[in-house]
């Protein structure tokens, strides 16, 4: 066989597997029902429940943080986050991660943060003073 045919079906086998990883790569939200009906990783979305208790000691485990979070759809669940606890975390206004459910807990390997925009009060102030 020559070189290049070779060549050409080594470069088929790789497209393919990366075709298929990145197939497998989550691109929809879920929330805690479809998290737990499917048990693979998905992405979820929702926003952090103030008024449950939260459990953070970074000198006993710092790669444990636990909150409550309420989806999309109002079931509310407990979080398992297996890294530290983000910078500005209370203050954010919706929360995207990465994990699966396991038992009634959603284990979550990432965390992604929407936090209020510093400009929302400058924009407001303007929109206020051309209005005036």
């Amino acid at each position: 066989m020559k070189k290049s045919y070779l060549l050409a079906i080594l470069l088929v086998i790789v497209a393919v597997v990366l075709f298929w990883q990145t197939g497998n790569a989550t691109s929809e939200y879920a929330d805690f029902a479809r998290a737990a009906e499917t048990g693979n990783r998905v992405q979820l979305v929702g926003t952090y429940v103030k008024d449950k208790p939260t459990v953070y000691d970074p000198l006993t485990d710092p790669n444990y943080f636990s909150f409550y979070l309420e989806d999309l759809a109002g079931a509310e669940r407990e979080v398992v986050l297996l890294m530290g606890k983000p910078q500005d975390f209370e203050m954010s206004e919706s929360i995207v991660l990465t994990g699966r459910m396991q038992n009634e807990r959603f284990i979550a390997s990432d965390i992604q943060l929407k936090c209020p925009s510093k400009y929302k009060d400058e924009e407001a102030m303007i929109k206020n003073l051309t209005e005036s």
